[in-house]
């Protein structure tokens, strides 16, 4: 699947294809590429002036919120901060930025564990919501939470760290979707970091709705974390066994019990990062990293997954290798034309890179005239016993061509594989179908490079470029990219069906692929239908592969193959209308939709009122 773009004026076409015949195809794409892709980008300075709420929304706010007394849905909110040794100009701060809220229901729970109490607060302190109670001795940051939260009253319990800081709308943010589905248990928003002086504002994480895998990986849910009162004591509050990593682990305790989880797409927090600090410093508490393991474990020990957990590639990020119940026959399907070196490093590569028995191998020829292609296909067989070839005679139709080759699976698992791959990982088929077995997920689909080891897919962003596209593509190999996130397994819309692994039944229950998509779009279309149908698709960023798009059936470089593109986007467009409308809930609606690189989208031209809160 290549990356998309904005449908261009009609004349277009004829000056891309001139341009591409004078030029040569590498000119032509690069072109394109810069284009696109290389546009200006967003300083979150710039974001800021365009994005945060002005002095006048903020008072329409407090009129607004002021009236909402009057009615029953009027949620209490206790904010809890476990202190110790907390700095008074930091936590004078963090008290200030809650008295500025725009929302004024609430109370601020202070649980001190400090040698000595804080004169300031018990004696100069008058705001009668502010609780503080000192402990008389540090218990560890799980105790110390426990204890302002045995001090709240509210109706949500919202989490906040001693030296960070609550943006002024914050809980009016909250409280409007709480207002919004009185089903609301748990709700977290997006966040930035602040400098020790509490100036400069910077690496904002905008995230996506809640992502049960990706939180699996690392924490990104962090802060500002809301959560029902009633629900955090039924998940025990914070454990001393996961110090460090405590947050973590009541996020899992929570959204595993809460019966509808809020993102709001908003930064509502600002985490102050100094030397001693996680965020600035991830080394000063590596204790934490380990119990952040301990933690994920035990979210899958609670919910009786077999799975093991390793710490990844980054501090705070982290690898599950899931058990499978049994060993069920997959059949590996690659569609072929010709190029039958590509063929066979594709082949060698899944079986130098797997112990997995259980395979059967289905080559489906379309249309090669090279005799040594079909002396390939004889040694194949020869070699591998498993391993048939099919004919396709019709032209070329990936869509048609796959839909083909899996009428011929004996299969339980499709493992759909094109011809110019080359497997670099390790027990390949354990990192593709080993999650793939999980009743929840239809779909898992892998990392990809090109050649020179750029990313050339990293999942796919729905409404990427206008339709889809590939999410970091051109980042190289050992970057993390925006949050590490092209480095995370997770939940994402769409992957690509050059490396996909499906569920026979999945498969079969969606129609396949759909025929009319010919070339492009139709892997996201699949991975949408299944979506639709309540299967789950996985990015699976520990299954890695070289690919050689394109090799066998050409690039996009003639006025018909341009015009059959643009017939096939405008056919996806008009079938996943509200869907491109309603916005990819694993992306997020202030990064951009004209680069690929999760860079931040221009303020003024997001349309806010699509976001509600």
């Amino acid at each position: 699947m290549e990356v998309q773009t904005e449908r261009r004026p009609k004349n277009l076409l004829a000056k891309t294809v001139l341009y591409f015949k004078k030029n040569g195809a590498k000119k032509g794409f690069k072109k394109i590429h810069n284009k696109f892709f290389r546009l200006e980008t967003v300083s979150y300075e710039k974001w800021q002036k365009g994005a945060l709420p002005s002095a006048y929304e903020l008072e329409r706010q407090r009129r607004e919120s002021a009236a909402w007394k009057e009615e029953k849905n009027h949620p209490f909110f206790s904010i809890a901060v476990p202190m110790y040794h907390t700095p008074q100009a930091y936590l004078e701060a963090l008290i200030d930025s809650v008295q500025r809220q725009t929302y004024d229901n609430w109370e601020l729970c202070l649980a001190d564990g400090s040698s000595k109490p804080c004169a300031w607060l018990e004696g100069e302190q008058t705001d009668a919501r502010i609780h503080y109670r000192f402990l008389g001795e540090n218990r560890g940051i799980a105790g110390n939470t426990n204890e302002a939260l045995s001090m709240a009253q509210g109706d949500y319990i919202v989490l906040a760290d001693h030296d960070d800081l609550l943006a002024p709308d914050a809980l009016y943010s909250l409280a409007a979707a709480i207002r919004a589905d009185a089903e609301t248990d748990f709700l977290y928003s997006d966040e930035d970091k602040v400098d020790p002086k509490g100036k400069k504002y910077y690496e904002p994480h905008f995230k996506p709705d809640f992502n049960e895998d990706l939180l699996r990986s690392m924490n990104y849910i962090c802060h500002l974390t809301a959560v029902r009162r009633s629900l955090a004591e039924e998940a025990g509050g914070f454990s001393p066994d996961f110090d460090g990593a405590q947050d973590y682990d009541f996020i899992f305790r929570c959204t595993e019990k809460a019966r509808k989880i809020v993102h709001i797409p908003k930064i509502l927090y600002h985490w102050r990062c100094h030397p001693a600090s996680t965020a600035e410093n991830p080394d000063s508490k590596r204790y934490a990293f380990e119990a952040g393991a301990r933690a994920v474990l035990a979210h899958y020990e609670r919910l009786g997954i077999k799975a093991q957990v390793k710490e990844g590639v980054k501090p705070g990020m982290y690898e599950t290798c899931y058990e499978r119940p049994y060993d069920p026959l997959v059949t590996v399907i690659i569609p072929n034309k010709d190029h039958r070196e590509d063929l066979e490093r594709t082949i060698s590569s899944v079986r130098t890179h797997t112990a997995y028995q259980k395979l059967e191998w289905l080559i489906v020829e379309n249309n090669s005239t090279q005799p040594e292609t079909f002396a390939c296909y004889e040694r194949l067989k020869a070699e591998i016993p498993d391993l048939r070839v099919v004919v396709w005679e019709g032209e070329f139709n990936y869509s048609a061509i796959n839909n083909f080759g899996a009428s011929f699976a004996r299969g339980e698992y499709l493992w759909l594989l094109n011809n110019d791959l080359e497997m670099i990982t390790h027990d390949c088929v354990d990192g593709l179908l080993n999650p793939c077995m999980r009743p929840e997920i239809g779909i898992v689909g892998a990392r990809l490079y090109y050649g020179d080891d750029a990313v050339q897919h990293a999942g796919v962003i729905v409404g990427l470029g206008g339709v889809a596209g590939h999410a970091f593509a051109g980042l190289p190999r050992y970057d993390f990219g925006y949050m590490a996130r092209d480095r995370c397994t997770q939940r994402l819309s769409a992957v690509t069906a050059a490396c996909l692994m499906i569920g026979r039944q999945v498969f079969e229950a969606v129609g396949g692929f759909s025929e009319d998509l010919a070339v492009a779009f139709n892997d996201v279309d699949l991975c949408l239908k299944a979506g639709q149908a309540g299967y789950g698709v996985l990015y699976n960023a520990q299954v890695e592969a070289y690919h050689y798009e394109s090799k066998t059936r050409g690039l996009e470089n003639t006025p018909q193959k341009v015009a059959r593109f643009n017939g096939e986007m405008d056919r996806f467009k008009e079938k996943w209308e509200k869907t491109l409308r309603a916005g990819d809930p694993c992306y997020n609606i202030n990064l951009t939709l004209a680069r690929n690189d999760f860079t931040l989208r221009n303020p003024y031209e997001i349309d806010y009122e699509k976001r509600v809160l």
